[in-house]
């Protein structure tokens, strides 16, 4: 890794001519969306990047394994939690974002900034005056309303994006929202997360998907023949799992061999297991706990249906594209999605899974139900939903104007 201090170090003859410098507050190897967003991106024209980002634990031996020159800047420990942490945070992330671009400009000359995120947007606003360069922002939803808190950072935030070359929204939904909000003429595009099969390890090896399968099954105690329901997401209300849980005691009734496993971590999970031993399926619902990326491999496949059925409010609407459904989609498993939002550039109802309305409880029903006892079913909807999965975004529509 090349941390700002080792500035006078020399180009890798493979990066010598990068003019994209991108910007982002996360970025790998730590796990988060935007982070395997802006990752991916990167993977597309690795000759032609810098990135510059956050420091984070495993950084040197990660930076040191990639195509492009990755530069970062560090947050004093103990300003890492808490809410003053924090805003400390936030305030660093806009220095150190304006301040090591322009260092970087004049080592690389680079030509255009692309900001992974809509978050400490004030740095780049700055930079746009300061440096002779064109600029590309990465918005994905939850950014937009965070700019949106006061008068005075919409203003800002309007003039950001007024002034860039183009916008790029990580779904449909979170352009609709930003042309309804804003009265914009920048060009704005459309690029959805895509899955990255290096992200699972190992997991991803289409040889060992029936082993991972065995293996979780058998973790958890549950029969070859069941079929599973599986969820992956912080546990928190908005995301609905109590509805799927309510249907577990009704899908038995019926005769249906079913488990439910939910991966994840949140202020819910006792209120969720309580709910579980309250309908008497806690042998039936199985609680996994955090599982990191490298080790959700193994629960994709084992599971028969993949379910996500998050409450229709603006804030969740916008809050993301729903990468796990199309990770689940990549391993070819039919999803069960709420009929909102994001989603719906992830699953498209009757290609790749069922689209639902989250408060009907008769639509959920009849969709595990029809998954459930329908095995052909399931396998189209997979197939489908695995072509889905590798379709590959196309970063060079950014530049096109410059090549004709």
């Amino acid at each position: 890794m090349e941390h700002i201090s080792q500035l006078t170090a020399k180009i890798r003859e493979k990066t010598a001519y990068p003019d994209i410098l991108v910007i982002s507050r996360i970025f790998l190897p730590k796990e988060a969306v935007i982070g395997e967003y802006i990752y991916n991106r990167c993977l597309q024209d690795p000759e032609r990047v810098i990135v510059l980002a956050a420091g984070c634990s495993g950084d040197k031996v990660f930076d040191q394994t990639q195509q492009f020159p990755v530069y970062r800047w560090i947050y004093p420990e103990y300003w890492r939690s808490g809410f003053i942490g924090s805003i400390l945070k936030s305030c660093l992330n806009m220095l150190w974002s304006f301040v090591l671009a322009i260092k970087l400009y004049f080592r690389y000359h680079y030509r255009y900034i692309e900001w992974g995120h809509g978050y400490e947007f004030p740095s780049l606003l700055l930079l746009s005056y300061l440096l002779p360069i064109r600029f590309f922002i990465y918005l994905h939803g939850n950014d937009i309303i965070y700019a949106l808190r006061n008068p005075v950072l919409r203003s800002l935030f309007k003039l950001t994006l007024h002034r860039a070359e183009g916008i790029v929204c990580n779904s449909s939904y979170t352009q609709d929202y930003l042309r309804t909000t804003f009265r914009l003429n920048t060009p704005t595009h459309v690029i959805n997360p895509v899955v990255r099969p290096e992200k699972f390890g190992t997991g991803a090896n289409s040889s060992s998907i029936d082993d991972l399968r065995a293996s979780i099954r058998q973790a958890h105690n549950i029969p070859e023949t069941a079929i599973v329901i599986l969820s992956v997401g912080s546990l928190v209300k908005y995301k609905n799992f109590d509805r799927i849980i309510d249907n577990i005691p009704l899908l038995l009734t019926i005769g249906v061999d079913v488990h439910y496993i939910l991966c994840g971590q949140g202020p819910c999970e006792s209120e969720l297991q309580s709910q579980a031993n309250r309908l008497r399926v806690d042998k039936r619902v199985h609680f996994a706990g955090y599982v990191p990326d490298r080790e959700l491999a193994g629960y994709y496949a084992a599971c028969d249906i993949f379910a996500m059925l998050m409450l229709d409010t603006k804030a969740n609407n916008i809050e993301g594209f729903g990468i796990a459904h199309l990770e689940a989609s990549y391993f070819g498993k039919p999803v069960i999605a709420s009929r909102l939002g994001s989603v719906l550039d992830a699953v498209q109802h009757e290609e790749n899974g069922i689209l639902v309305n989250p408060n009907s409880g008769y639509e959920v029903f009849q969709a595990f139900n029809r998954l459930c006892k329908d095995q052909l079913l399931r396998e189209q909807l997979g197939r489908r939903g695995k072509e889905l999965a590798k379709r590959k975004a196309a970063y060079k529509c950014l530049y096109k104007a410059d090549h004709n």
